[in-house]
């Protein structure tokens, strides 16, 4: 286990309204596979501490650390690095953490990439490592959001290219013109996706999308071997 290291932040860029794409400068960072996490400490002056994970967004083999960040109302940590930490002010980072909720190019047949709101965070770095990797297996990411102001990586992903299939799930506001109304997951929204024989199920998101997004995949076909989730909040 990697002791704690301290991480430079460089650069902070705006996703959304409230979330962040923070990038730290980490000298001597070990590497990192795509789906993995971090812990972030920050202590103040008086000696408190708090130490909060974040999803690692940047694919394998990089410099440095890129971190999603959703800033909670309320927070004690989020709106913090969100909003107020200074670019080349320190934090500690401690990392890299998690080895069952990763994807390396190794990982052969089709992905099946499933995100709610910045759940995304983690599974861009599969995306990211993916393409890196001139993967040409089937590969499919659904993305729920309450409306089309809260997508993280809008561009980029709308930038994809094939053999990659982004469809966007609005949750309370769809855009107009849009042929599917706004609300959950269901099963129809997994039709004509990568087929369930061997193929890899990443989810992501807060418990109540995990939890009915899991359930969906194991009713439509796939095995619990074959799904893997990460869950906040």
């Amino acid at each position: 286990m990697h002791g704690w290291r301290r991480a430079r932040l460089t650069e902070r860029t705006d996703q959304t309204a409230t979330g962040r794409t923070l990038r730290f400068e980490v000298p001597q960072w070990p590497g990192h596979l795509a789906g993995q996490h971090v812990d972030v400490r920050l202590t103040a002056d008086d000696g408190y501490q708090a130490v909060r994970s974040y999803s690692l967004a940047a694919p394998a083999g990089t410099d440095g650390i890129e971190l999603g960040v959703q800033a909670a109302a309320g927070g004690e940590v989020s709106p913090y690095l969100a909003n107020v930490l200074p670019v080349g002010a320190e934090v500690e980072v401690k990392g890299p953490l998690g080895g069952w909720f990763v994807w390396t190019p190794q990982d052969r047949g089709p992905l099946l990439l499933l995100a709610g709101g910045s759940g995304v965070v983690p599974l861009m770095a599969m995306l990211r490592a993916r393409s890196a990797s001139a993967s040409d297996e089937p590969c499919a990411l659904l993305y729920s959001v309450r409306g089309p102001d809260e997508v993280w990586y809008a561009a980029e992903l709308d930038a994809a290219e094939d053999p990659v299939r982004v469809r966007y799930l609005y949750t309370r506001t769809a855009p107009a013109g849009s042929e599917r109304p706004a609300g959950r997951m269901t099963e129809l929204d997994l039709r004509g996706l990568p087929p369930a024989a061997g193929a890899r199920c990443y989810v992501c998101g807060p418990t109540g999308f995990v939890e009915h997004v899991s359930a969906l995949l194991l009713t439509t076909g796939y095995a619990p071997d074959q799904i893997r989730t990460e869950r906040f909040g």
